[in-house]
């Protein structure tokens, strides 16, 4: 069985960085453990960088260790015209790229903790292929697909 691929924008990777408890931190952990593949774009990790430097140095120490033991994949960045569809979804260019490239990794599930412009946007929630939502949401997603086949 192939691992689900998992996409974290910033918000769902710095939960996984800032709280050791939590759905964040137990799909990193479920990356170290190789049940599931854990995908970020390049801007992610530059947003994360920036925004732990200004809300939360004192876990600096901790990033690259957590980071490298979640044995993150960084995908390439989408093509622009993917980008632009994207920025009409969400009506926000920086989330704009992230999503689309999400979009362009044809990741299985889209984790965030954003609410305005993922979780309540109903247009980009019919439109995306693939389901978004909330590490917890992720997490009893995945219950689905790591289950042992029950039928006899």
């Amino acid at each position: 069985m192939r691992q689900p691929r998992l996409f974290l924008d910033t918000s769902a990777l710095f939960a996984a960085v800032w709280s050791a408890q939590g759905g964040a931190r137990a799909l990193v952990r479920l990356g170290e453990l190789r049940l599931v593949s854990l995908v970020v774009s390049s801007q992610v990790l530059t947003e994360l960088d920036r925004t732990v430097n200004s809300k939360a140095s004192q876990v600096i120490a901790d990033v690259a260790v957590i980071l490298n033991e979640a044995r993150l994949s960084v995908v390439d960045p989408a093509p622009s015209a993917l980008v632009t569809y994207c920025e009409s979804l969400t009506g926000y260019a920086n989330d704009a790229h992230v999503l689309a490239a999400a979009w362009h990794a044809h990741v299985d599930y889209f984790v965030t903790l954003d609410r305005k412009h993922f979780l309540s946007n109903e247009s980009l929630i019919q439109e995306s292929p693939f389901p978004i939502g909330t590490p917890g949401d992720c997490l009893e997603w995945l219950k689905t697909k790591l289950a042992p086949d029950q039928r006899n």
